[in-house]
């Protein structure tokens, strides 16, 4: 979702959560729906939409537009647009959904992508792969812990990756990679996972949230640049691990984002599992009479 780190204030928008909210993140199936991730990283507050969940600021809103019980259901999507258009006060929305909602106007930019996923427990790891990872219990250990893991390491080792990749890396990327720890504090069930060579250097690390019940999911990865090779693999399969652990029984690993991405996925046996069609638009203005009448 597109972060909103200015939004404080809620005028012009009706922004009460009715009962139910809570079932959100229960049922979860991606990381928009894990509302203790949406509210740290965003600041924009929850509401229902009939099955689905809609964030909240000024004059805005973002409709995960993924049915609790069908994310597939376009009509229930179509439903849910509509609903959060009638808001007062509404300004732009963004649709996060499987394709493109019917009442987007011609001109809404809109971007596709995919969440990719794997089966819990893994299936069986390749040649290839179970080399990697032997290699990397070598070199490294990795740990997990809670928001009193996160250490100057890490915010470091975020820092450099955002710098390393200032040009490509979109605005709203790094303003959520920089409130990771506001993330894990307000997430009981996210988990950090650490590598760390002998020496006890941070080399890498993952975060994992088993919020929901049956998705696990793979949050965001770092490491550095000098890691030793496998660093990436041995913390997937560490949060991955945890999942299997925890009775979950899929891996959301987020989106396919670019190909290098994508092949670290597919080097897992991933697969694509939701589409996901970004679709954001500009209410067109009211007319003077249209607004003295409140309409």
């Amino acid at each position: 979702m597109t972060p909103n780190a200015t939004s404080g204030r809620r005028a012009g928008l009706v922004t009460g959560a009715p009962a139910g909210l809570s079932r959100v993140t229960a049922q979860a199936v991606t990381p928009e729906q894990l509302l203790p991730y949406a509210g740290a990283v965003s600041g924009l507050r929850p509401r229902l939409f009939g099955e689905c969940v809609g964030h909240l600021g000024e004059g805005q809103v973002v409709l995960i537009g993924y049915p609790l019980r069908d994310p597939r259901d376009a009509r229930a999507v179509d439903a849910a647009v509509d609903e959060a258009l009638a808001l007062p006060g509404l300004v732009r929305i963004t649709v996060l959904a499987a394709a493109r909602p019917h009442a987007a106007p011609p001109e809404a930019s809109s971007s596709e992508d995919a969440f990719w996923s794997l089966p819990l427990p893994l299936p069986p790891a390749g040649q290839k792969l179970r080399n990697m990872l032997r290699r990397a219990a070598r070199d490294m250990v990795t740990e997990q812990g809670g928001a009193d893991s996160w250490t100057a390491e890490h915010t470091a080792l975020v820092e450099d990756f955002c710098r390393a990749r200032a040009s490509t890396l979109e605005p709203g990327s790094i303003h959520i990679f920089r409130h990771l720890t506001a993330y894990l504090s307000a997430a009981p069930q996210a988990r950090l996972f650490s590598a760390r060579r002998a020496d006890g250097v941070l080399v890498g690390c993952a975060v994992g949230d088993y919020s929901s019940f049956s998705t696990a999911f793979y949050m965001f990865a770092f490491r550095r640049p000098d890691a030793p090779p496998g660093t990436a693999d041995a913390l997937l399969a560490a949060l991955a691990a945890e999942g299997v652990a925890r009775g979950h029984s899929l891996l959301n690993l987020g989106l396919g984002i670019n190909s290098g991405v994508a092949f670290f996925k597919k080097k897992w046996g991933a697969s694509v599992f939701l589409p996901c069609v970004e679709t954001s638009w500009t209410l067109q203005n009211k007319g003077w009479l249209a607004r003295l009448l409140g309409r």
